[in-house]
């Protein structure tokens, strides 16, 4: 009776085919549950280890919501625009069409094998057009509303990508894709403001059911600063220097100013004597990008200009020096300098041997920076004051004489949108240079007029239009040149007959946009799509979308939880905006799943050849075996180590639950006896209740020890019966198999997780640990449930605790029902 894994797993993917298709029903009268996990970016390589661990923790989780009586939504769907497809079409020469193709048959039919219990019959593909027809129209909503607009600034640049990047896509100073060095290249781009929306992508954090790591990492790339633009005039002229500050209580410690070498008044103060030092300086700063300069870890240069400023409050002369941590981007471009208290400041003035001035008490500034809070010191007539009252004490007065106003400043900035390559969705804009001459822009035109829109537009877009909803989808040209130029431009610049089109507003020669979007763009509003995959009139019907939203169960990895969930959260909350989809968030619950090391410990990776491949393991082992090992390797968001010996062990745990329900297939006891009948209510109990907690570890552990305890019991076929369906979730194959042999109906994915019976659960006798004043003095078995009187009786009745309280007053009884009693004497 050995069990043949590749035998009855192929019997069952060809037996279920179209009969066990799991469809989510649109207004079903059970209760929706909508279960997404982050969809692949299909790679030449297939379906990796970290892929099949999300994938099953997901399909277990859904598996076991089904069986509970919910309409689960679980849908799955490609991600398949952006560099890597690009990248591997130069490579191998294999058009990103074709290779796309390829990559989307290859990661399905490996998910199908693993057992994988998607909504098949809703899935998408962000490359297909009648999917980025939609991707384009929020785009165009974007711009009309206000919030997309062009520019021409320097940019991240990836001289081996040959594109732009953002911010968040270099990492370590280099191309998060290939790792080459980035530098800069000033490009006209698109942006969007998603800063007009920072106030509520933070305060609606609030909203939402996610871990406290994932809820910090969302507030500090918003950064938002709450603090004071404070002027300190110069000493020498007419300009005041605008500095924000998050802690005016310090300002009295500013002993220097730092401007960034872009601001507009170095050129006009540097004194003669500085001029080329201070440009030698300012050509190095240029060729840096804005992570290097910011980098804690880098080293603080900068130089002084000669210049000095007036502190407004006492009037003490402060140097100012220009160094590249400062940039214009954020605050002023402007800081004041308080080594005793900035860790940054306080490297800088140890390096050019600056004052350091303490103002706040509570540290040792010469030895190291305070950046605590505390009562001010050295501050004239503020000190004794805390730095609560301080604070708004000192912008007040500065406000009153004129030299300050409040201020919120952010760490997040707008979105960079345009990317210089090919394998992306066109950006649908036209730009008429003779419309442009005569500063018309799309809000002059008829139809501009019609729109209200939510934000002020930008001023300077006059010649840019949105081509007509009509011609949507703008589709991408299939060509044979496809390579990165490098002029910084999109291979589309080189498509003429593309380029050139007929103005939509006047009818003359205009230019497509040859920008696309990146790759964030389509994975922003796909869990929307999955509400209505084939509508071609709008992005999704809003009575399906009323129906399904929120996401009630997000997962994916730790990777994706600051920049995709913050572009995601602000599409939704700008289509929200205009009614179009309900609700403020799209996600109700998210969740990160930890990372799959290799067997030595590591990364795994192709140069340290520590891969494990699925399909190798699949077809050694089973799907069930993998499945099963994948969720019992620890808690599901650790990092955890491949152990092939493991693997093993779990197929040999598959084996004899084979083995143990075929044998008790010969002859079947009528019933269990009542101990049998107790582990099985609260096998039943408790792994549901782990399945939900996602403590699938747990899980796996309890059903190991119910085999390994009635393994050579007689058990009826009902109790059998309630095992394999516990087993369903975890190992498909497997139990749909023996499900078949029990004569249970097909299937058991269509079945409904057994009942249990609470009372069978409660054990007869408990020990009860009895603790006085906190020690553990002894332990009694206690009847289940009995209340505290009974427990302090019996407690006390014992000779071995009445030693402990003899001679003294009992003040207190602390009791934990089943658990514990203290005594505190």
């Amino acid at each position: 009776m050995k069990y043949k894994h590749q035998e009855i797993e192929n019997k069952w993917q060809k037996k279920w085919g179209n009969r066990l298709q799991f469809k989510a029903k649109d207004f079903s009268k059970k209760k929706k549950f909508y279960a997404l996990v982050e969809f692949p970016y299909p790679s030449g390589s297939g379906l990796h280890t970290g892929h099949a661990f999300n994938y099953t923790l997901m399909d277990v989780f859904a598996r076991k919501k089904r069986m509970d009586g919910f309409n689960v939504l679980c849908p799955m769907g490609w991600d398949a625009f952006g560099l890597p497809t690009e990248n591997y079409a130069i490579k191998t020469g294999i058009h990103p069409i074709k290779a796309t193709k390829q990559n989307t048959d290859t990661f399905r039919t490996q998910m199908k094998k693993m057992g994988f219990g998607f909504n098949w019959d809703r899935e998408i593909n962000t490359t297909k057009p009648d999917y980025y027809q939609w991707t384009q129209w929020i785009f165009q909503q974007l711009f009309k509303h206000g919030l997309a607009y062009k520019k021409e600034m320097e940019i991240n640049w990836c001289p081996s990508c040959k594109i732009g990047l953002a911010n968040e896509e270099v990492v370590d100073d280099k191309c998060e894709r290939c790792g080459a060095d980035v530098g800069k290249k000033k490009l006209s781009q698109w942006l969007l403001k998603i800063t007009a929306y920072a106030d509520r992508l933070a305060d609606e954090l609030d909203l939402v059911d996610y871990p406290d790591s994932i809820i910090a990492a969302q507030r500090s790339w918003i950064g938002r600063s709450e603090g004071a633009l404070i002027d300190f005039p110069l000493v020498d002229g007419q300009e005041n220097i605008k500095v924000f500050t998050t802690r005016p209580d310090t300002i009295f410690g500013a002993t220097f100013i730092v401007l960034a070498p872009e601001h507009n008044l170095v050129k006009k103060i540097v004194y003669s004597e500085y001029k080329q030092e201070v440009e030698e300086y300012i050509k190095k700063a240029k060729k840096k990008i804005e992570l290097e300069r910011t980098d804690e870890k880098k080293p603080k240069t900068g130089v002084f200009i000669g210049a000095y400023a007036k502190n407004p409050l006492n009037g003490v002369k402060i140097p100012i020096y220009i160094a590249d941590f400062v940039i214009m981007s954020y605050g002023s471009g402007a800081i004041m300098g308080v080594p005793a208290h900035d860790k940054r400041d306080w490297q800088f003035a140890k390096k050019y041997n600056l004052e350091i001035k303490e103002v706040i008490s509570g540290g040792n500034p010469e030895k190291e920076p305070y950046d605590g809070y505390g009562k001010l010191v050295n501050s004239g007539e503020y000190n004794g004051y805390n730095f609560e009252k301080a604070k708004k004490q000192i912008i007040s007065d500065l406000e009153e004489i004129g030299l300050a106003e409040k201020k919120i400043q952010y760490h997040l900035r707008d979105w960079i949108f345009s990317r210089q390559h090919y394998w992306g969705e066109p950006i649908p804009m036209v730009y008429c240079d003779k419309c442009a001459k005569k500063g018309i822009n799309y809000w002059d035109t008829e139809e501009g007029k019609k729109i209200q829109p939510i934000f002020e537009p930008d001023s300077d877009l006059a010649g840019w239009f949105p081509i007509l909803e009509k011609d949507l989808p703008l589709e991408l040209p299939d060509v044979e040149k496809y390579k990165p130029t490098d002029t910084g431009e999109s291979p589309l610049a080189g498509i003429k007959n593309w380029v050139k089109v007929k103005c939509p507003i006047c009818n003359a020669e205009a230019k497509r946009e040859t920008d696309t979007m990146p790759n964030w763009a389509g994975s922003s509003w796909y869990y929307l799509r999955y509400a209505d995959t084939k509508n071609n009139k709008v992005l999704a019907d809003r009575k399906k979308l009323d129906y399904w939203l929120p996401v009630d169960f997000y997962l994916g990895g730790a990777e994706h939880t600051t920049l995709h969930l913050l572009y995601s959260r602000f599409w939704h909350k700008f289509l929200n905006d205009l009614d179009i989809i309900p609700g403020k968030e799209p996600y109700q619950k998210r969740r990160n799943r930890g990372l799959i090391l290799g067997e030595d410990g590591q990364k795994m990776s192709k140069s340290k050849g520590n891969i494990v491949s699925p399909n190798e393991i699949i077809e050694k082992y089973g799907a069930d075996t993998l499945r099963t090992y994948l969720v019992f390797m620890g808690p599901y968001n650790n990092v955890l180590p491949w152990i092939t010996n493991s693997v093993k062990g779990i197929k040999r745990f598959l084996d004899r639950i084979y083995i143990f329900v075929l044998n008790q297939k010969q002859g079947y006891s009528k019933d269990s006896n009542r101990d049998i009948l107790t582990l099985i209510n609260r096998l039943v109990k408790e792994v549901g209740e782990d399945i939900d907690a996602l403590k699938y570890n747990t899980a796996v552990a309890k059903m190991m020890k119910f085999l390994n305890t009635v393994e050579n019991e007689e058990v009826s076929l009902e109790d059998v019966k309630k095992f394999v369906l516990i087993l369903a979730p975890f190992a498909p194959y497997l139990s749909e198999e023996l499900w078949q042999e029990l004569g249970g109906k097909f299937s058991v994915h269509q079945q409904s997780w057994p009942d249990y019976d609470e009372k069978l659960i409660e054990q007869e006798k408990v020990v009860l640990v009895i603790q006085v004043n906190g020690k553990v003095r002894g332990k009694i078995e206690i009847n289940n449930n009995i209340d505290k009187p009974e427990a302090t009786r019996l407690a006390l009745d014992l000779e071995k605790i009445q030693k402990w309280i003899q001679s003294k007053t009992i003040k207190k009884v602390v009791f934990i029902k089943n658990k514990l009693i203290n005594i505190v004497v």
